[in-house]
């Protein structure tokens, strides 16, 4: 596209007609249940209508956000249904579900895998309407999740086959698994509205515990399709769904005391004002993504078209909406005019427009509230000193925002520390490396760095103090989260425990043990319970 502006980015919105058939949603989708107590209960109450960030055209030209559907608006009454039957499911350890085999539990999530894969279509186009995420990037989140869920089964097997033995030492016996730790409040983020949600759903209904689950604010009715699969794939009780504010109701629900881990994707500031609500807080386990502001250093050696290629991904994919996107770029002085030149070009070519659009990159925001947000991080850097470098960087109609490229940015300004989460694309220069060390070393985040450069000599002089202040340094590459059998962490305010395929499965249990003396009738007592299968803890099986 030549020339960017508001009249350019309106056109691009289409009218209902224009929406291909394809593309387009059956009918809008007014969810009026709630799946509590392995019930899917009516809701007669207020409800919250779905606008999509994709806007249509009217007849008189205008655009405006469509309505796709609606979803329960409840309070903390029905909080209180979810948790409750949370709890009855969990029964203190002597339910159903947490004294399951490993294999059964399996059993019922390969069961649950295969109802959600019937919904595969209708899912991936609630995600493309609801955040306004391409149509290839929902069916990656999708395939990528059911990927995610099938290692995470695999890696379970191997955990527990991995302690099917009895471990004996110093005269004693033992047997030690790893088990559920209770209740768990699950709430996942919109930008990654399944695959994040299900990176800590999943290990933590294999594991054993039961689930109140909370929908983020954009990405709701895409868990919808899968009601039905949650009820009829396991126990009544195990998962519970509530449908209501985020502050009325988690805040309440932690109050209680019957939440024994909170599992969130959020801010760094509602995590710390949500834990201080639990009566108990050292009883309450966390298993928190939080805010990152991943920088990016690039040195004056470094591939020039592939680090403008990885930074550009890296700061743009899912319109920078990642927590791992590249959110600061630290540039060597000596070639920052030439990056910021071939950065912009390449800019140039991306395409803007609807997520159904082959090879679109540039998509509509979820509200426009946050193309205000953008439009006042811009403002304030230019009232500061930088400037917008790229032609029409800003721009913006309704809920569609073209990427802005904000150079010079420095300590003052809202986008070098804030995380803009959004397609701004701040710069800053740097003489003496030990700037850009100093700019990670002092950030309040500490997720993911990038590197670019080819000196392995200053590269691994930078490798050795980044290490302590994130959690992964990538080389010549954007930041991600996969392989998903990586670790995935956090330092400072970005993160509280690890995720990964085999690290989330511990991160929702504990090990338990069983201990005997190292005697005759206690070899016979064990013996006796693993030939009868007395206990499901106590054996030693062995799961294919």
């Amino acid at each position: 596209m030549s020339t960017i502006d508001f009249e350019s980015l309106q056109k691009l919105f289409p009218s209902t007609d224009e929406v291909p058939v394809e593309a387009r949603l059956s009918s809008p989708i007014h969810q009026r249940v709630s799946l509590v107590d392995g019930e899917l209960r009516p809701w007669v109450g207020t409800c919250k209508t779905v606008l999509s960030p994709v806007c249509v055209r009217q007849p008189d030209g205008e655009v405006q956000q469509l309505a796709i559907g609606s979803y329960p608006v409840m309070g903390e009454l029905e909080s209180d249904a979810a948790l409750d039957a949370a709890v009855r499911a969990y029964d203190a350890g002597r339910g159903e579900w947490p004294t399951m085999t490993v294999a059964q539990r399996i059993g019922c999530m390969q069961d649950f895998i295969k109802r959600m894969v019937a919904q595969r279509a209708q899912i991936v186009n609630l995600i493309m309407w609801e955040i306004g995420k391409s149509l290839t990037d929902s069916q990656k989140e999708f395939d990528r999740t059911v990927t995610y869920m099938l290692a995470t089964i695999d890696a379970l097997k191997d955990l527990d086959n991995s302690n099917s033995r009895f471990v004996i030492a110093e005269g004693t016996i033992g047997l030690i698994r790893r088990t559920p730790l209770g209740v768990v409040l699950c709430m996942g983020p919109y930008n990654y509205p399944l695959n994040e949600t299900f990176a800590t759903l999943i290990p933590a209904l294999l594991m054993g515990n039961t689930v109140v689950f909370k929908p983020p604010q954009y990405g709701t009715l895409l868990f919808y399709p899968l009601l039905e699969a949650f009820r009829d794939a396991f126990p009544k009780g195990v998962i519970n769904t509530i449908y209501a504010p985020g502050a009325v109701v988690v805040p309440h629900m932690l109050a209680s005391g019957k939440i024994n881990v909170l599992a969130l994707i959020g801010s760094s500031k509602v995590a710390d004002h949500l834990k201080k609500q639990h009566p108990k807080s050292h009883r309450l386990r966390a298993i928190l993504g939080l805010d990152a502001k991943n920088a990016a250093i690039i040195l004056p050696d470094a591939d020039l078209e592939l680090t403008v290629k990885e930074c550009l991904l890296g700061a743009l994919s899912f319109n920078g909406q990642r927590c791992t996107a590249l959110k600061m770029l630290l540039v060597h002085r000596s070639i920052v005019e030439l990056f910021l030149k071939r950065f912009t070009e390449e800019l140039a070519k991306l395409k803007v427009g609807m997520p159904w659009e082959h090879g679109v990159s540039i998509t509509p925001l979820p509200g426009m509230h946050r193309t205000a947000y953008m439009t006042e991080a811009i403002d304030d850097a230019k009232a500061k000193g930088a400037g917008v470098v790229n032609n029409s960087g800003g721009v913006f109609c309704k809920t569609l925002f073209y990427p802005a490229v904000v150079y010079p940015v420095s300590e003052g300004m809202m986008l070098y520390r804030e995380e803009q989460f959004g397609p701004i694309i701040p710069v800053a220069p740097f003489d003496d490396v030990e700037t850009a060390l100093e700019y990670v070393t002092a950030s309040d985040h500490g997720q993911q760095v990038s590197i670019f450069g080819s000196d392995p000599t200053q590269i691994g002089a930078l490798v050795d103090p980044l290490v302590n202040q994130v959690c992964r340094v990538n080389l010549n590459c954007q930041c991600q989260r996969g392989p998903d059998v990586f670790p995935f962490a956090g330092r400072k305010d970005s993160a509280e425990g690890t995720l990964s395929v085999t690290d989330a499965l511990r991160a929702f249990s504990i090990r338990s043990m069983v201990a005997a003396k190292q005697t005759d009738n206690s070899k016979a007592l064990l013996e006796a319970i693993v030939i009868d299968r007395d206990s499901k803890f106590v054996n030693t099986g062995f799961i294919l």
